[in-house]
């Protein structure tokens, strides 16, 4: 993996985690080499990268703290999936990254009306899991979840409730349109 480019490191990574391979040692290998390239990894790269370990729950703490670092640099040009699926991956392993979460919040209340329902339940979930305070998002979240709650899917459903309670943040909107 040595001579692999950002994307293939992260697409090799993701491929593992999706068919749920078990390979230690290849993912031991990703990343090392991630830390040593991921001042230039893109938005893409950054969230497959940290999804794919924690699909498979391999811990890579130096990896995680490094992308954090540099998440925060660009997390202004990660469309919607990418900030959902990176704050799902951080709250998964439990990583403690306070200002990737504060950064992530900032942006993703500025794009929160391009979420799919997908990314809304996995955005507050993953808010609520690590109990970082994001009342503003969660706000947002509600406003548009109250829009879109017939898109989503049963799963989506009880995890974005279930985060608006775990934080104890109240959205009667959003409760009364997920009972009717």
């Amino acid at each position: 993996v040595q001579q692999f480019n950002p994307q293939a490191l992260a697409n090799t990574a993701w491929a593992y985690a999706t068919v749920q391979h078990d390979a230690p040692a290849l993912f031991d290998k990703v990343a090392a080499e991630a830390i040593q390239k991921v001042q230039q990894f893109n938005p893409q790269d950054i969230a497959n990268t940290v999804q794919a370990f924690a699909i498979v729950r391999h811990s890579a703490p130096g990896l995680f703290d490094k992308v954090a670092a540099e998440a925060i640099q660009k997390v202004q040009l990660f469309n919607p999936q990418n900030l959902a699926n990176t704050a799902w991956a951080y709250a998964t392993v439990r990583h403690d990254a306070p200002a990737l979460f504060d950064k992530v919040a900032a942006v993703a209340i500025q794009k929160v009306e391009q979420f799919n329902p997908q990314a809304l339940a996995n955005t507050a979930w993953a808010y609520a899991t690590v109990r970082h305070d994001a009342p503003a998002l969660f706000e947002k979240v509600a406003a548009v979840a109250i829009r879109k709650v017939q898109q989503f899917n049963p799963q989506d459903i009880a995890n974005t409730v279930q985060a608006f309670a775990i934080v104890r943040h109240s959205a009667p909107g959003l409760f009364d349109k997920v009972a009717a």
